[in-house]
């Protein structure tokens, strides 16, 4: 025998000697990454997955071009996160957005910068890079049990599953949870552990939506006429905050990247008036005392006021008021109905004209479902946690991705922020069982 194979034969007999059983409790991204990181390490995993198959979600976020995180300076990435978000802030610094791009380039995916500064696999789509991903999980030995639906914990410190075959316990040496959030819960994230989680003396902030639609009462005429319909190019603003973008006009509200990013204070502030229930399983609206909060919308935000307003104060002959403004202020049909729903008539003033234009005032009365929202907030506290991701009070069990209390705008921003959670909750995991051989 060589001396390189003995090399090899005396390493794998210790990797079999040290190996241990992980269980990685949700087989979306967090789950999935982190049973590769410790699949490679050398122990035993099995990922235990609720539906039919993995990843669902991931998919379903694939369908117009999977965005994986953003190429901007990480100095302005770690902002997205929030002004209270030191801890997420924190690892997404330790796994920045090189890291997940590496990681996907190795997967074959062949990522590439979008013109926003987006990032995306070259087949704009999620099914290309799973396949690969679970090929290589396959290799490393990962085994993935679907329909799996975990049941709480079990008295002996185990963890109690529904399957097809019946009701099983198992007891591993150490445990990632990554159950997601509650939105999109007909795709596996239905936020049931939660209320298990808080009987067990685990703090979790109660689950609401993020990057979701708002609730406005349009009248039906503005309803039938423009539901489906782009606002495009405007610029909304609430509480200070302003996001540039576009909205689509739904039958209950408006939706899109300009309004979510607008939802966090928009949320706070309806729930300070005592509208919101967030209780652990929902972020669902109840009615109460009509609560309402009123963004303004900039239809035309590369416009100086002034400007527009002489432009506005050119001779409009004959034309009607409504015919004049579309020409002049260039708006289409559904930005001129937006300023009428607003409500109060056309000024004639030209200054008065170009002020409504630039901020006509629309009333939020809620937010949208958070079984349709992109993301939920809330989630597992971070005093839950250890700087590793470990549950302080229950020893060998780790929390990583959308369980855990944060919340990131769309962009690239949650993927990373998933991945880099799941990849401190790895490591600390392999640090754990190493200090408990």
């Amino acid at each position: 025998m060589g001396v390189d194979a003995e090399h090899r034969d005396v390493v794998s007999a210790r990797l079999m000697t040290a190996a241990k059983d992980v269980a990685v409790i949700g087989g979306g991204p967090a789950g999935l990454f982190t049973a590769e990181i410790i699949a490679r390490a050398g122990h035993r995993v099995t990922v235990y997955e609720r539906m039919p198959s993995p990843a669902r979600k991931l998919l379903m976020a694939g369908r117009g071009g999977l965005n994986l995180t953003h190429s901007e300076p990480i100095e302005n990435f770690l902002t997205r996160y929030g002004s209270e978000a030191d801890k997420v802030r924190a690892v997404v610094a330790s796994f920045p957005p090189s890291a997940l791009i590496d990681w996907a380039n190795g997967l074959g995916a062949e990522t590439f910068t979008g013109s926003s500064g987006r990032v995306f696999p070259r087949a704009m789509k999620a099914s290309p890079l799973l396949r690969a991903w679970l090929r290589r999980l396959g290799e490393l030995g990962v085994t993935i049990k679907t329909r799996h639906r975990w049941a709480g914990f079990t008295p002996e410190g185990g963890h109690a599953f529904e399957t097809p075959d019946g009701a099983i316990a198992v007891k591993p040496d150490a445990t990632l949870f990554a159950l997601g959030g509650a939105s999109w819960p007909k795709l596996g994230s239905d936020a049931a552990w939660a209320e298990t989680f808080a009987s067990a003396g685990i703090p979790v902030t109660p689950l609401a939506a993020a990057n979701c639609g708002v609730l406005i009462d349009w009248s039906e005429i503005f309803r039938s006429r423009f539901e489906g319909s782009a606002l495009k190019r405007i610029a909304l603003s609430y509480a200070g905050d302003t996001a540039r973008g576009e909205a689509i006009i739904t039958r209950t509200g408006l939706e899109g990247g300009a309004i979510y990013a607008l939802v966090p204070h928009l949320r706070e502030s309806l729930r300070a008036q005592g509208s919101v229930s967030l209780a652990a399983l929902g972020g669902r609206l109840a009615e109460r005392e009509s609560p309402s909060a009123i963004i303004t919308v900039d239809l035309k935000p590369d416009i100086e006021e002034a400007a527009l307003a002489d432009r506005l104060a050119k001779p409009r002959a004959k034309e009607t008021l409504t015919n004049f403004i579309r020409k002049a202020a260039h708006l289409d049909p559904p930005q001129l109905a937006l300023i009428r729903e607003a409500g109060a008539s056309l000024p004639e003033d030209p200054s008065a004209l170009a002020a409504r234009i630039k901020s006509v005032p629309v009333t939020v009365t809620g937010l949208a479902s958070i079984e349709r929202a992109i993301s939920t907030a809330g989630g597992m506290d971070w005093t839950a946690l250890t700087d590793d991701l470990m549950i302080a009070n229950r020893p060998g069990l780790f929390a990583a991705g959308e369980m855990l209390d944060w919340e990131a705008p769309t962009g690239g921003y949650l993927l990373q922020a998933t991945f880099a959670t799941a990849t401190r909750a790895a490591n600390g995991m392999l640090r754990w069982l190493a200090s408990a051989t």
